[in-house]
């Protein structure tokens, strides 16, 4: 039986996952045995599969995450703050589906960004899309929006994403564009999109920050209501121990060389 134009057929209908399942059918033996229907389950599940991979591929790919991190691999050895249950209830990612925020609060070294993105990498395998941003960008980005235009445009487009993490957020010094676009950012996610907010400065220190009462009272009040906050303190820099281990590893592969 000529196989090949089936798979052509397959391919082009975009049921790549299929083709592939076929082909590894026609190839190896042990499915030979199986009854039609057995087949058939087995090349829907592997074009379901290949869907599922390829979706959670484009989301991340989308998110632009300053790493690569999943919330199995948190170490809450090394780190106070991390409650399980906690993390546990936000893994199940109701808070986005609820429309609530999660904001982070901790010294250099304590692992912010990590569990920001591995929150963000938990949404993308729920199907749900991200966009991770360091503050400092995000301002920059929107100030070239103003010069060229585009800065409803691209306020539109942030609006529909699902989860927007601002990492790094109070950082560098703020001035009455960054709060005013600030404000327009977060007023489009209230009630309808979520953020992830990390931060080194303590979250009551926020309004201080930004500086105006006013604006610094409705950032505040739709950033803060419905938020789980979390404060990570690490016995040690989470990037000093990494760069420690890193190190070793080098020397003991070295020396078994």
């Amino acid at each position: 039986m000529l196989i090949q134009p089936t798979l052509d057929k397959l391919n082009a209908l975009k049921l790549n996952g299929m083709a592939i399942a076929l082909s590894d059918q026609m190839t190896h033996g042990a499915a030979h045995g199986l009854a039609f229907e057995e087949r058939l389950a087995l090349l829907l599940d592997r074009e379901s599969l290949y869907r599922e991979n390829r979706r959670m591929t484009r989301l991340e790919q989308l998110a632009q995450f300053k790493q690569r991190a999943a919330l199995e691999d948190l170490n809450y050895r090394d780190r106070t703050g991390l409650d399980r249950s906690q993390i546990a209830a936000l893994a199940a990612c109701d808070w986005i589906r609820a429309n609530q925020n999660v904001l982070i609060h901790g010294a250099t070294g304590s692992g912010k960004s990590f569990l920001a993105c591995a929150l963000g990498h938990q949404a993308c395998r729920n199907g749900l899309s991200v966009l991770y941003v360091r503050a400092p960008r995000l301002f920059e980005e929107l100030t070239l929006c103003h010069a060229d235009g585009s800065f409803r445009k691209r306020l539109a487009a942030i609006a529909k994403i699902s989860v927007l993490i601002i990492d790094d957020f109070a950082i560098a010094p703020i001035g009455p564009r960054e709060r005013n676009d600030l404000l327009e950012l977060i007023d489009d996610r209230v009630g309808t999109r979520s953020c992830v907010v990390t931060s080194q400065l303590p979250i009551e220190e926020w309004h201080d920050y930004i500086g105006d009462p006013t604006l610094a009272d409705a950032i505040l009040d739709r950033i803060l209501h419905r938020s789980h906050r979390i404060h990570l303190e690490a016995k040690e820099s989470i990037r000093k121990t990494e760069a420690e281990e890193e190190f070793a590893r080098a020397r003991t592969k070295k020396g078994n060389k």
